[in-house]
């Protein structure tokens, strides 16, 4: 039941994460870059082009810091199992990334050619829970804690 996944927390020089307001959803909830895995590839390869696809940041402008130990998990709200894939998974199981923005703020690109974020910005890693959708909060406490070694 669960979609095999990736997500990336991309920090910066000072620390701070980015995340971005998606598009298809009407609450104020920030995210980190994450989405499923083609058939076949390899979660790191899936980060890098969930990275690219979500923000326009490109391989070479990041450093790869970490990877969590275990898959992390959430379960969607019942009423969003069947409607937010193809197929009715229960949530998702994901593979999370520590990487380090080399870039600047001109490299990030949200205006992608299937964009899923009206606006983007760097949070403090403590702000993460509160701001994403309820139903991720414990998953995004989760990654804190595989990553706070570096944060």
């Amino acid at each position: 039941g669960y979609r095999p996944a990736v997500g990336v927390m991309l920090i910066n020089d000072a620390r701070k994460v980015w995340v971005g307001q998606r598009l298809d959803n009407s609450l104020e909830a920030w995210q980190m870059p994450q989405g499923g895995l083609d058939r076949g590839e390899a979660p790191l390869e899936g980060a890098y082009r969930e990275l690219e696809e979500e923000t326009g940041i490109a391989r070479h402008l990041v450093d790869l810091v970490a990877q969590a130990q275990e898959e992390l998990t959430y379960d969607l709200p019942e009423d969003l199992i069947g409607k937010v894939w193809k197929e009715p998974w229960r949530g998702q199981r994901q593979t999370w990334f520590l990487m380090r923005f080399l870039g600047e703020d001109k490299d990030v690109n949200i205006a992608t050619p299937e964009p899923e974020f009206r606006a983007w910005k760097w949070a403090e890693p403590a702000e993460l829970p509160a701001l994403i959708v309820p139903f991720k909060q414990q998953l995004y406490r989760d990654v804190l804690a595989a990553f706070a070694p570096w944060l």
